[in-house]
């Protein structure tokens, strides 16, 4: 009996500095959102439970391993133990009610993330190799950046143009797969003023891992400022072929493959590209007209630049005015 009640203690005490060590260790980001204290909650249940299991099985394994060792001149067989069905039980009912008792608090916790706000403020999401566009219908803004106001729950619409993405951040705990050919929805609170990323958590390609984008949460007066701004910008831009032909290039995600300032990407950069010579990968060379251009942009594998292929770039249905504003656009990245 002695043996089992010195176990007793070593594993409560290996128990709660293990729990110690993990919560010091700081394993979790800042805690961000209304609906990352639900989820934190959580988890800290489940690391006092993984505590207690590796306590449990730790302890008397190292103890058995020195206390019974085979002593110096031992040569006899140890004890023969048929079973112990008390124990038995024991070990097969008690995990089954803290495996219950799990469930009802995943559940619990996966209701209060989900909980609709019937006013929150809605924001489209469009994922796709290698880049997120955020657009705000009712402003009519389409940013490469998302902007959220602190203390108001917002309804994500997410849509992939392409493969399976996975829109993450870490600092609000939730992450919803992106899924071509649906609309996937993600709410989330935000509620600590700051500047944090969302990252794809799917791998959807090459350049998977440089699928981020900022999102600020902001002052509900900061965030009326920006939409200000970014709703005059937009009436600005729309008023020249060259400033609507970006704004297009913004809602595509053209910007996610291709720099307009010479910076190496995925895809060719824009940066003095019009007019300029464009050695193709079967050794031939173009001039980047508006032929070429616009056929690039309606069948990108028609000639795939040098150091490019094979493209990954999918062909746009764009009208020819859309077309025409693209390359307004493109000539002034001189």
């Amino acid at each position: 009996m002695g043996h089992f009640l010195v176990v007793g203690i070593l594993v409560i005490v290996m128990a709660v500095l293990t729990y110690v060590g993990l919560d010091a260790a700081g394993l979790m980001p800042v805690q961000a959102s209304a609906q990352a204290v639900s989820i934190d909650w959580l988890w800290n249940w489940q690391i006092i439970a993984i505590s207690f299991l590796f306590s449990l099985i730790v302890v008397p394994m190292v103890y058995s391993l020195v206390v019974f060792r085979r002593k110096k001149g031992e040569t006899g067989d140890g004890q023969h133990i048929e079973g112990n069905t008390p124990l038995e039980i024991a070990w097969t009912v008690i995990p089954l009610f803290i495996v219950l008792a799990f469930a009802y608090m995943g559940a619990y916790s996966l209701g209060d993330t989900r909980r609709i706000d019937p006013n929150a403020m809605v924001v489209k999401v469009k994922a796709q190799q290698f880049v997120w566009t955020f657009e705000y219908p009712e402003y009519g803004i389409i940013s490469k950046e998302l902007h959220l106001p602190v203390n108001q729950q917002v309804l994500l619409k997410m849509e992939s143009a392409d493969v399976i993405h996975s829109f993450w951040v870490p600092e609000f705990r939730v992450k919803q797969d992106v899924v071509p050919g649906r609309v996937t929805e993600y709410r989330i609170t935000p509620t600590l003023l700051g500047n944090y990323k969302v990252r794809c958590a799917e791998l959807c390609g090459s350049s998977h891992a440089y699928m981020e984008g900022p999102v600020n949460v902001e002052s509900q007066a900061d965030y009326d400022a920006w939409i200000s701004e970014q709703s005059a910008i937009a009436a600005e831009a729309a008023k020249t072929p060259e400033g609507q032909g970006q704004l297009l290039t913004v809602r595509n995600g053209c910007i996610g493959c291709h720099s307009i300032d010479g910076a190496k990407m995925t895809g060719p950069t824009w940066f003095g590209l019009y007019g300029s010579d464009v050695k193709l990968e079967d050794g031939t060379t173009v001039v980047a007209d508006d032929a070429f251009i616009s056929e690039s942009i309606l069948d990108p594998k028609a000639k795939e630049v040098a150091g490019f292929a094979p493209t990954v770039m999918p062909p746009y249905a764009l009208s020819e005015t859309e077309i025409e504003n693209i390359i307004a656009y493109l000539k002034t990245l001189k």
